[in-house]
């Protein structure tokens, strides 16, 4: 069966660079990519906060030009990376984005959504977009990966993958990062995060459990006591050239505990790798 993959896009330079990274990225697999377009009517009207209907002069302007932008990227991919294996379908949509990609998760039974960090009016001292990091918090039935502008496609030699060892793992949800991995042969390097060294009796229980988990998937254990979490992170991924990094985003656990909205935010600042929230 194919992966499904969905991919919203406002055809910027980052939103092309999110689709070009990720369709190398599943350069081995059969997928079926869902490029997703939000209609933007400010071009078209004067009244901002009305949204034209279906069937009105501003909304098939809008249409139009949002086709055409699509067969330009379509065209633009081609060239990029002819994949046999690869099928295109395109998706405009009235609907919120968050709205929009939820009922196209659903529908198309989607495994993975990619993003870029930034849309079109991206600031450099902006983070991921609101969208993304919205994305990455309320899409709960399917990872999320969030690609950082001007980030060129590198095989995924190592993927770090951050953890505090205080909540039981699930094959499920490390389904995918485990997929990744041996796709591309790579390594995982799990960093504990913690500013005590001694590790609790069901702390070393699940890393055991984890262990066990990633036994077919080539793996190695690290220990992180940086009092700045954020600021260790990165450093760790640059010593080590890693490629990705991933965690799991438990509900009510994960932002609110090793990894809290200002903490990604400053991850995300200097963010030199792709980052895959698992749910």
């Amino acid at each position: 069966m194919n992966k499904q993959i969905l991919i919203p896009t406002d055809f910027s330079k980052n939103a092309l660079n999110a689709v070009r990274y990720t369709i190398d990225l599943y350069s081995k697999l059969n997928c079926d990519f869902y490029l997703l377009n939000v209609l933007d009517f400010e071009r078209y009207t004067t009244e901002n906060l009305i949204i034209p209907e279906s069937g009105s002069a501003a909304f098939e302007l809008a249409k139009e030009d949002t086709e055409k932008k699509f067969q330009k990227l379509l065209h633009t991919l081609a060239l990029h990376n002819d994949n046999p294996k690869h099928r295109y379908h395109t998706i405009t949509t009235l609907d919120f984005l968050l709205e929009a990609m939820k009922k196209i998760i659903t529908e198309k039974d989607v495994d993975l959504v990619a993003m870029g960090t930034k849309g079109a009016t991206g600031s450099k001292k902006v983070f991921f977009g609101s969208n993304t990091v919205n994305a990455m918090e309320k899409i709960r039935e399917c990872p999320v990966l969030a690609i950082p502008d001007e980030i060129s496609y590198t095989t995924p030699k190592e993927i770090v993958f951050p953890t505090d060892y205080k909540a039981k793992f699930k094959r499920k949800e490390l389904s995918y990062l485990i997929e990744i991995g041996k796709m591309h042969h790579s390594n995982i390097a799990v960093l504990h995060l913690d500013k005590n060294n001694e590790l609790s009796g069901d702390q070393e229980a699940n890393k055991q459990l984890l262990n066990t988990i990633l036994e077919e998937t080539p793996h190695s254990f690290h220990d992180l006591t940086e009092s700045n979490l954020a600021k260790g992170i990165q450093t760790f991924i640059e010593s080590r050239d890693s490629n990705m990094m991933a965690f799991i985003n438990r509900k009510h656990v994960f932002f609110g505990s090793v990894f809290s909205k200002p903490l990604l935010k400053e991850i995300g600042y200097e963010a030199t790798v792709p980052i895959l929230a698992l749910h």
